[in-house]
């Protein structure tokens, strides 16, 4: 039977080289927020609001034209820790 990620890491890779990450509880709350921010705005220079659910008082803008890539890795909260 195949587990049920705990969350999601999706690392956003940038032309400038760097790369940050996010978290999203479900699949779904990225897909909805990359459909209705990313997808539509591509090509913008506009910042648009990036969600930071786990750090309070913290948000990120970012530039959609600046993504040059987008990796989404599930993540498992297992009782065995792993450094």
């Amino acid at each position: 039977m195949p587990r049920k990620p705990d969350e999601y890491a999706v690392y956003l890779f940038l032309s400038s080289g760097h790369r940050e990450e996010v978290r999203f509880a479900q699949i779904q709350e990225f897909q909805k927020w990359y459909s209705g921010e990313i997808v539509p705005k591509f090509d913008s220079e506009e910042f648009i609001n990036v969600p930071i659910k786990n750090i309070q008082g913290e948000y990120m803008v970012i530039r959609p034209s600046s993504i040059m890539a987008i990796r989404v890795e599930p993540v498992f909260f297992g009782s065995v820790e792993r450094a």
